[in-house]
């Protein structure tokens, strides 16, 4: 008898429950207050839930413990090791500054100390020749060194060339672990195989700086399952939309720096294709940030273009999601100029926002929305968390003061500054991208997404919204829908005139077989996929088009196939080719997949007559208050339509209809609003 299947997404203010029964086809979705201090006290709170923990058959968990280790600056005191006359390349970094024209810019440090950064002798080169031989006994020395020291708490290699040639940074590390077993290693042949030293030194720096911490985490956690009895088959997702085993979390931790939204954009391509659309952009408002991305072509973005600040990348293969710092918890606040502003700050979990009633007092999004009547104080989570409205009226009339404005009328300033901030976001992964909002559906979920998914529509011309089932805990629910997936990629250089067919033949080969090998080390080795591409570039340009194929093998039949693919991409993208040009083919990337058996999903029952509302109540919306019918989402069923002005309210969210909208819901019981809803 299968046990169930559970994802675990931990946000910075709540941390969301999936269970899928494979028994009864049946999910059970529920929150918790995140627990900052440690993280693993809310999740085993949250398992709590379950009668037995041997119900449990696999869990599958998506955490922010890298992320928020990055992002706060308190990862391990690390040491860099590279090779003699490059220890200084992590903090000269870049040339290129956030604002061109401000003296005041201050370059942000990256996560190392120029104290801790450490040379060695030996040098190979581009064509990976050995010019001068690995000092092993300078490296020993080194290692006493570090031991005297006693300061160093983890350890990043990142050696000249070692991308073409790997000997010295993996004898490096050897000697390293002999004469240091208790300090992790990161190299950057195993983190990040691809040209540009500077960006190499950044994510190798990065993975080695949260290892202690990712490590700390996940035995601990080990530790309480098997104290409960919990299942052992837990895996971590990772950044790729994939997932890992917990040991592999503890040697790449890298891999988890966007674990948690992930799971949002799994669970958006799996919606689309129910939904039959081949365009989405997804939405997700959580109480402390807003995500953004895309599904184009029924696929997920993926990308290796992400910074922790300004100029310190991590090159990493992820979903493309764009972040900001808006959500319910953003703080309204009033700037030296008088200007009403909102967010970045967010009041998070603890004390949260003013209608929490946990000392909170600054106004919020979420304080906003209650006073404008678009949330039930006595429905909040189900009902489970009952909100104070006499605490968010004073808080957001604290602000209405200052501006010499109604409470109903700042209220409604807080919310649309926050719309402005997240049509922002939406615009950064389409208009900039050169993606027309009206070709696409608008995905809104989180807690707080359906809340503002009707406004999002109507300010960023997006024509049809879809709020899915559990919203509040979609990410999670992308968890349970997840593949075991690898992705591996190295960096060649050749050009189009001197291209070596065999040696690249070799690195493609060798990339699958590495990702085969890790997928079995995951305990995968079914219905296993592999999605081949180069990124290429015309010579003396300064960026790739990633270019996907279809062979292993490179011949005098292929490799011609691979030059007028890239020059009809680069005519597609960018509106011109240059068809005599030469080629520069940088990275050679494979991913692996073996997909898993998915959860089927019932649909719902068919609608026997029109929705009836259960009760109304006045909600303030731009042109003034409306008598507004509210529904309980659980009574709607398949063919229901409802004319805005509305609410839909279920335990974790509320949706909001404008005057202007109507809504249907569909087979699988998802909310369709706008143009998809006529259809």
């Amino acid at each position: 008898m299968a046990g169930y299947m559970v994802g675990i997404d931990v946000g910075g203010t709540f941390t969301d429950f999936v269970s899928y029964d494979p028994q009864t086809k049946s999910v059970e979705v529920w929150k918790n207050p995140s627990t900052p201090r440690d993280p693993n006290d809310g999740i085993l709170t949250g398992l709590g839930r379950f009668k037995q923990p041997s119900d449990i058959e696999n869990i599958r968990l998506g955490t922010t413990v890298a992320t928020n280790a990055i992002l706060e600056r308190k990862g391990a005191t690390v040491g860099y090791v590279t090779t003699e006359g490059f220890r200084d390349i992590p903090f000269i970094q870049r040339g290129n500054r956030r604002s061109h024209y401000d003296i005041t810019w201050i370059k942000p440090k990256p996560l190392v100390k120029r104290r801790h950064s450490y040379e060695i002798g030996e040098r190979i080169m581009a064509n990976g020749e050995v010019e001068k031989p690995l000092d092993e006994a300078g490296v020993r020395a080194l290692a006493t060194r570090i031991k005297e020291e006693g300061e160093i708490e983890a350890l990043s290699v990142n050696l000249l060339f070692s991308y073409v040639s790997p000997d010295h940074e993996r004898r490096v590390k050897e000697i390293l672990s002999e004469e240091l077993p208790d300090i992790p290693v990161s190299i950057s042949y195993e983190v990040l195989p691809k040209w540009k030293e500077y960006e190499r030194a950044s994510t190798t720096i990065a993975d080695a700086y949260i290892k202690p911490t990712v490590s700390n985490q996940v035995r601990n956690i080990r530790q309480r399952f098997k104290e409960k009895g919990i299942t052992e088959k837990v895996v971590v997702i990772k950044s790729n939309g994939g997932e890992m085993s917990l040991e592999a979390a503890q040697e790449s931790p890298i891999q988890m720096t966007v674990s948690g939204p992930t799971g949002g954009v799994i669970a958006g391509k799996h919606i689309a294709g129910l939904c039959g659309i081949d365009h989405l952009v997804t939405f997700d408002m959580g109480g402390t940030s807003t995500d953004t991305s895309t599904i184009v072509g029924g696929h997920e973005n993926f990308t290796t273009d992400f910074e922790i600040e300004f100029g310190i990348p991590i090159q990493i293969p992820m979903i493309d999601i764009r972040t900001i710092g808006a959500g319910g918890g953003s703080i309204a606040w009033i700037d030296k100029g008088g200007m009403l502003r909102v967010g970045p700050e967010s009041s998070g979990a603890d004390p949260g926002p003013a209608c929490y009633g946990n000392g909170g007092t600054k106004a919020t999004v979420t304080d906003a929305n209650l006073v404008l009547g678009r949330i039930n104080p006595d429905n909040f989570l189900g009902g489970e968390m009952k909100l104070e409205k006499p605490a968010a009226d004073s808080a957001v009339k604290t602000i209405a003061d200052q501006l010499g404005r109604s409470p109903s009328e700042t209220a409604l300033a807080v919310i649309q500054i926050a719309n402005n901030n997240m049509v922002g976001a939406l615009r950064s992964v389409l208009i900039e991208r050169g993606l027309d909002p009206r070709d696409f559906s608008l995905l809104g979920f989180g807690g707080a997404g359906p809340l503002h998914i009707a406004d999002l529509m109507n300010d960023a011309g997006i024509p049809s919204g879809i709020v899915p089932n559990y919203p509040g805990q979609f990410s999670a629910f992308g968890f349970i829908l997840t593949d075991a997936r690898v992705d591996t990629q190295r960096t060649v250089q050749m050009t189009s005139k001197r291209f070596d067919q065999e040696r690249a033949s070799e690195v493609m080969q060798s990339l699958i077989a590495t990702g085969i090998s890790d997928l079995k080390a995951q305990g995968y080795g079914e219905n296993v996929e592999i999605f081949r591409s180069l990124e290429m570039r015309y010579l003396g340009q300064n960026y790739e088009l990633e270019i996907p194929i279809s062979f292993d093998n490179f011949t005098d039949e292929t490799t011609p196939q691979l030059w007028q693919a890239f020059h009809d991409m680069h005519l597609t993208r960018f509106g011109f080719n240059i068809p005599r040009e030469v080629i520069e083919v940088i990275t050679v990337k494979a991913t692996t997949v073996s997909l898993t058996d998915k959860p089927d999903f019932a649909t719902i029952g068919e609608a026997n007559g029109e929705a009836n509302p259960t009760s109304r109540r006045g909600v303030t919306f731009e042109d003034g208050q409306h008598d507004t019918p509210i529904y309980e989402r659980i009574n709607l069923k398949s063919g229901h339509r409802i004319n805005g002005p509305a609410i839909v309210e279920e335990a974790a969210s509320v949706t909001i209809l404008r005057p202007d909208q109507n809504m249907r819901v569909d087979a699988y019981g998802n909310l369709l609003i706008g143009k998809i809803a006529e259809e």
